[in-house]
């Protein structure tokens, strides 16, 4: 076996008849006046809350920046984005607490120190004008290092999405290879609604360069202009032979920009797995729990709308506060587990055939938001109704009463 195929048995791992939703939040801490904690200081914080808890202690380059605890698991983003990870739940009212336990404990302790949490699609000082991201030092990880190098020349908003952005990701169980392909399919069609609704800017007017009428998605326009070659919706997802292969392909000639291997973070520029593998760098023949790590370290280097793991990640959203958070995941619930629901949408939306059609709606909303004429020639607006109304006829009443906060 090789690479490939260790990548296709990787994804069909994952099957499972489960319908667990996994819940990430990434948020930003900040002073009173807007500026986010050092490096230095929250890693501290880190290895000592950690500690007091019992935690297990994630350590990348010798720095202590995230830990493992029953019920979920925090980690630090490029520039100290303090990201929870709830462990996959059905149940959404399970998936609150577990999120509302690390709120309880992290809350006072940044305060006692002057900060507090922020949840927003990108910094507010940053989206005001008020600083530039190059105001805004990066973590200490050379992962960050390598890639901020890297995307000086890939795109226009590197120092934007490392620096300023932030999101809240959702992730849904598929139970086979066509599970899979009709599950990401719907949800890349529907991901232009989605990424409107979760929108969560500070000020109305706000733009990423002035002058333009692109006042929507600021995120999701910084990341659309990162790279071309690791950005946008998931390669091949069309084609009629789309499956666990194709993915392994994108998966292997994804350029690398960096390798984490025996505990080392390398450079690599814009080779791919599969350079590196004819270069001998990595050996065709990989054993555990190597070859997992290096798998994972190939996925979490494609930053599209979706990422395929052992579970289809949603990727679309602005970071949100808690409840708004849990709307979002009633609503992916409610759509995407009801058999009812999904074929629904596959038949509404069967004239959405293609990337670019999807990339136009994205197009539209990004100048008109919620007013803009999408699918049907109806507006995202309506879409987005419908979407509650149809996700609602799948859900338990209490469930029902998440949907509000979207």
């Amino acid at each position: 076996m090789g690479v490939h195929e260790y990548i296709v048995d990787y994804i069909r791992l994952g099957e499972t008849t489960g319908q667990n939703l996994g819940l990430e939040v990434e948020h930003f801490v900040v002073n009173d006046r807007g500026f986010p904690i050092g490096f230095e200081e929250v890693t501290a914080l880190i290895k000592e809350v950690a500690t007091q808890i019992d935690a297990e202690i994630i350590y990348m380059d010798g720095y202590p920046v995230g830990y493992y605890t029953p019920g979920y698991s925090v980690t630090l983003e490029p520039s100290c984005q303090f990201e929870i990870s709830v462990d996959p739940l059905s149940d959404l009212d399970e998936i609150k607490a577990v999120y509302q336990g690390f709120l309880d404990l992290w809350t006072p302790i940044f305060k006692e120190r002057g900060y507090h949490f922020i949840a927003k699609g990108n910094l507010p000082l940053v989206e005001s004008g008020e600083i530039d991201p190059d105001d805004i030092p990066l973590s200490h990880k050379k992962r960050y290092k390598y890639m901020d190098q890297y995307f000086r020349s890939s795109g226009k908003y590197g120092k934007y999405m490392m620096r300023a952005s932030s999101s809240v990701q959702i992730s849904v169980d598929y139970s086979s290879e066509k599970d899979l392909v009709r599950k990401l399919l719907v949800l890349q069609k529907i991901s232009p609604i989605m990424m409107i609704a979760m929108e969560n800017k500070s000020f109305e007017d706000s733009v990423i360069e002035k002058g333009s009428d692109k006042m929507h998605l600021l995120r999701i326009q910084e990341w659309g202009d990162l790279d071309p070659a690791r950005t946008g919706f998931y390669p091949h997802s069309f084609d009629k032979d789309f499956g666990y292969d194709k993915i392994a392909d994108v998966i292997t000639h994804t350029p690398l920009i960096l390798l984490t291997d025996y505990g080392e973070t390398t450079d690599v520029g814009s080779r791919t797995a599969a350079d590196l593998i004819n270069e001998g760098v990595i050996e065709e023949e990989l054993v555990s729990p190597r070859k997992e790590k290096l798998i994972e370290h190939f996925i979490s280097m494609g930053f599209f709308h979706f990422r395929v793991k052992k579970y289809i990640e949603i990727r679309v959203a602005d970071s949100v506060p808690l409840d708004r958070a849990l709307s979002y995941v009633a609503l992916i619930k409610g759509l995407i587990y009801s058999e009812d629901n999904l074929k629904t949408l596959e038949n509404r939306l069967s004239d959405v055939d293609s990337p670019e059609k999807i990339q136009e709606a994205v197009d539209e909303i990004i100048v008109s938001g919620l007013d803009a004429v999408i699918y049907d020639e109806k507006t995202a607006g309506e879409w987005y109704k419908y979407l509650v109304e149809l996700a609602g006829t799948a859900l338990s009443q209490k469930e029902q009463e998440y949907l509000h906060n979207v």
